[in-house]
């Protein structure tokens, strides 16, 4: 015999989340609670009904009977940033002083941002980490092309016009045919 359906003190909730279900998604989460204790249905008929397997509809319901009704506005399960270090505003804040900084002529310096957010963090996170942050606020690594130290310019101009122009005859290999 099937365990009792739970969930009883979110019924009303639920049922008000089925007339102002705004998505799809809202829709089944509430279905996911009513049908259950309104109509007697099972977890493989609920899900046969909103059209989620049975361990998604089991995790939908869970959810929502957890958090004590709907999420919160905005706030959907999919998509977003699950792992977040700091929040978008507490990250705007955190780099404001370097940007301010770069504005003024200097340079973003990551291996010193870096460190000040370990400190924040209190914890040492991933070089990636700071880059795909510097990337969220619009900013991108920029370095000049590599140039040797002991490269000399002018004698690379110097050599480039007194240097002897091939012909499109002389391209070859340097044997001669038909001898």
């Amino acid at each position: 015999m099937a365990r009792p359906s739970g969930g009883i003190e979110v019924l009303e909730k639920a049922k008000e989340c089925l007339e102002k279900a705004r998505t799809a998604e809202e829709l089944r989460e509430a279905q996911a609670v009513v049908l259950p204790l309104e109509h007697g249905l099972t977890l493989e008929q609920v899900a046969k009904v909103i059209g989620r397997s049975v361990r998604r509809t089991s995790e939908i319901r869970s959810e929502f009977i957890q958090r004590g009704g709907p999420r919160p506005e905005g706030r959907s399960r999919s998509g977003g940033r699950h792992r977040e270090n700091l929040a978008p505003e507490e990250e705007a804040q955190f780099l404001a002083p370097f940007i301010d900084e770069a504005k003024a002529g200097g340079i973003l310096v990551v291996s010193k941002i870096k460190a000040d957010l370990d400190k924040r963090l209190g914890r040492a996170v991933a070089l990636a980490s700071v880059y795909n942050l510097l990337h969220r606020h619009g900013w991108r690594k920029l370095a000049p092309d590599k140039l040797n130290a002991k490269t000399d310019v002018d004698a690379q101009v110097e050599w480039k016009k007194n240097s002897r122009k091939r012909s499109p005859k002389s391209t070859g290999s340097g044997r001669t045919r038909g001898r």
